[in-house]
Parts: structure tokens; sequence; C-alpha cells
């Protein structure tokens, strides 16, 4: 029996789920599922999710390592995150600015963190093109719109900030730039342009790497969910319905799919988000003239409650942002017709474009809006990219790996501090639901 909506702060188990009804699964062929664990099995690593994240730490110790390891996953590969985001590759993840990462800590901090994310985009890139992973990856160039003009004096900071302090590259643009040479964005004030950000298919891209690990003669058993996790003589055994898993060390690698009640080590450190993405029917030429875009670099505004968007190879539009608090509120139709007058506000000759597919996805966030790759004792996770973790999980996937081998990673704050837990976890939703109005009035007056 499928559960109508899986959440990770109610239900007991993320088990018998499918791929939701998105653009993404319209565009692949049903895939051929690895089979479940239906025995006992003894390895070196296990790693816990068959997402980017899981299916690269798996990648990088098997084929750089040398290391026996196996992938587990509750579904099928491509349910959860990897398979239903927006298909952003940025350079960042969580919520924290450069900016704001540098009076946290220090300049070389920000340095630090700023060669992590250009470093992550950069891998992806380089696994799509030496293994050749068709996922429709589109134009370089990542757009940031101002939404009001207080938002376009901080981008105009955060691009000299780039520039002269990190050594960076960043283009502020004028809104006359910007409708000239990208879109006519009704509601926008000029935007801020990275050029090493791209979209492409996010589903194809997982199911990529899918491929790539099984070509490593890596196990990956799908539907396959851990039902309970024992520490035993400095071993762990994993159980799952058809058989169990006794392994040295252990990789949590579920994100914001990972169950309430888990393991210690993640329980009450994170808070699932909930995603909504519409995509509508493909435009017209006409469409796209008045619309005046011209381009499919990915773009995404200012506004705390964001939203994301981007033309799609067959110039459809992708428009994400925020959806409902819990999962039982997922399908509540106010959510896409939310991000349908969003759309209709930027880009007003749309307004009455059909939409065609409408899904959600949990995202994770940690309580100090950064993500957490952390190791200690053989068990390791990596947890909290905010909803940008396309790019910067491959390269937690490869500290990961290192980490576990020994290896010394970057003395960085995102691969020396544990999650840190969430005050009073418990009301988490609550402050969540506080947090929305407050964003709301400061998006709408400023």
């Amino acid at each position: 029996m499928t559960l109508k909506q899986y959440d990770p702060l109610i239900s007991t188990t993320p088990a018998s789920q499918n791929w939701p009804n998105s653009y993404w699964a319209s565009t692949v062929q049903a895939q051929q599922e690895s089979p479940s664990l239906q025995r006992n099995i003894q390895t070196d690593v296990v790693v816990i999710g068959g997402g980017y994240t899981g299916l690269l730490t798996a990648y990088y110790l098997a084929e750089e390592f040398n290391i026996d390891v196996c992938v587990v996953e509750a579904n099928a590969v491509g349910f959860g995150a990897s398979g239903r985001n927006a298909g952003f590759v940025l350079k960042g993840s969580g919520r924290l600015g450069y900016t704001q990462i540098a009076k946290k800590w220090d300049l070389d901090v920000a340095k630090g963190i700023y060669q992590e994310f250009s470093e992550a985009v950069e891998r992806v890139d380089s696994l799509i093109t030496s293994n050749q992973i068709a996922c429709d990856p589109q134009e370089k160039g990542y757009l940031k719109v101002a939404h009001n003009p207080k938002a376009m004096k901080q981008l105009t900071l955060a691009s000299n900030f780039i520039t002269t302090e990190l050594g960076g590259q960043a283009e502020l643009l004028s809104l006359e730039q910007l409708t000239e040479n990208y879109m006519h964005n009704h509601q926008a004030y000029g935007a801020l342009r990275l050029d090493d950000g791209f979209g492409i298919n996010p589903l194809k891209l997982v199911l990529g790497y899918k491929s790539l690990v099984q070509n490593t003669k890596v196990s990956i058993f799908e539907n396959t969910c851990i039902h309970h996790w024992f520490e035993e003589g400095g071993k762990h055994r994993l159980v799952t319905s058809g058989g169990e898993i006794t392994a040295n060390r252990v990789i949590c690698a579920g994100n914001a799919y990972t169950p309430k009640t888990f393991n210690r080590r993640v329980d009450d450190k994170y808070l699932p988000i909930l995603s909504n993405v519409i995509v509508t029917e493909p435009l017209t030429d006409a469409e796209l003239q008045e619309a005046g875009l011209k381009t499919h670099q990915v773009t995404m505004d200012t506004r705390l409650l964001k939203y994301y968007y981007r033309l799609l190879p067959d110039n459809r539009l992708l428009l994400g942002g925020r959806g409902a608090i819990t999962g039982k509120d997922a399908q509540d139709p106010i959510y896409a017709q939310r991000l349908k007058y969003a759309l209709a506000q930027c880009f007003p000759v749309l307004a009455n474009k059909a939409i065609d597919y409408n899904w959600t996805g949990w995202i994770a966030a940690a309580i100090d809006d950064m993500p957490h790759v952390y190791q200690k004792g053989g068990v390791g996770y990596s947890l909290g990219y905010c909803g940008s973790g396309v790019s910067f999980s491959a390269q937690a996937a490869y500290r990961l790996a290192q980490t576990l081998v020994g290896i010394k990673t970057p003395d960085l704050p995102l691969y020396r501090q544990p999650l840190p837990p969430f005050p009073f976890a418990r009301m988490r939703r609550v402050g969540q639901w506080g947090y929305y109005h407050y964003a709301w009035m400061r998006d709408k007056y400023g």
C-alpha cells in the first residue's frame, strides 16, 4: 500500500513510495530496479540512501579507495529529493551568504567555503561530461534577481565581496541589462549573474549516477528500508524486511527523507521543508518574445521565501517555491495556485498559461543554516543542503569518502562541526509557521 505523502516528522517509514508524477518522470522510460535485499550480508561500509550523496559516496569509496561498499534505498532510486528537485547546479548550499560566513567566522573560512562550492559545480560538470550522462545540461549562468531596490543594493555589496574578497567572478546587471539580454521580469530591479551555474534534468542525473555506481560493481539494493539499526561490539547491524547487513561503518545519506527517529546522530537535528514545483505547457514563440525570455539560465530571486525558475529545453517554464508545512497538506491546490500567481506577477503574458505538472518534495535545513558533512567513529552523514544540494552533494560525497579512509579534509565548519540539535525539536513546525509569516511580511514590505 502506497502512502499518500511521506512526511519525515510524522511517517514511521519512508518505504512503499513511488516516484512523483513530475515533469522529470515523464522524460524517462521505466527503469529496471535493482533487487531488494533478500539475505544476510557483510560489508565494510553501507550507505543508506540512493540519492546523489549516497550513490557518489559509494562510487568514490569503491572507485578511488577500493572499499567494499553497498547502497540501500528504501524505494526506487530517484524517489527522493535527487529525482524531484528543480535541477539547479549552483555554487552554494544552505542559507548563509558569503558575507555572513565571513562575519560568523573569518574571511579565510569564507574563501575556503567559496572554493568548496566552486569545486562542487566543477565536479558535477566533470561527472556529466566524463561519463556522458545524458541529463540535458543547459547553458551556463545563474541569475539572482533583486525583487526590490533594497535587495539590489545587497546584490551590489555581494558582487563586490565575491570579486574583491573571494577572488571570484560576479556580474552586476542593471534592470535595463537584465531586460535587454535575459528576461523582462516585471518584478525585477536588476540582478547578479554568476557564470558557472546551470540547469539539468535531476532524475536523469541521479539515474546516471546509479549506472556509474553499478559499473563499479557496487551492490545497490532498492526497495530495501532499514527498520532497525543496532550497534554491537563495534559493528553495525542493519535490519530490513528481507535480511540484515553487518557493516564496520555506515553513511547516512537520506537528507530530508530520513525518518524522524532513525539514529541519535541525526534525530532532531534537521527541519524537513516542503518545496513545490510547477511546470507549464510549452511557451509559444510569441509568448517567449512578449515575456522577453531570452535565456535558459537558472534564475532565483532575493526573497526570503524564494521563487526559482528556468526555461526547460522544450520551452516549458519551471517555477518553484515553498509548499505546505505538513505532508498531509502537500496536495492542497492553494500552493500551486500561489506559484502560478507568482509566475503571472513576473511575466503577465503567462497568467493564463496551463500548468501541466505540479509536484512536491522535501528539503532539509539545519538550525545554523549550513550543511554538515561529518564523520566520527565510523558513522558519517551529510545533511542540511537547504534545497541547493544538486552540486554540493557531489563535493560532500567526495569529502565523506575521504574522511572514511582517513584523508584530512579542508579545515572548514562544513566538515568539522556535527549537526547542532534543534531546541524544542517537537515545536519545529510551529517555528516554521511563524517564520513563514515573518518572511512573507518582509518580502512584501521590505
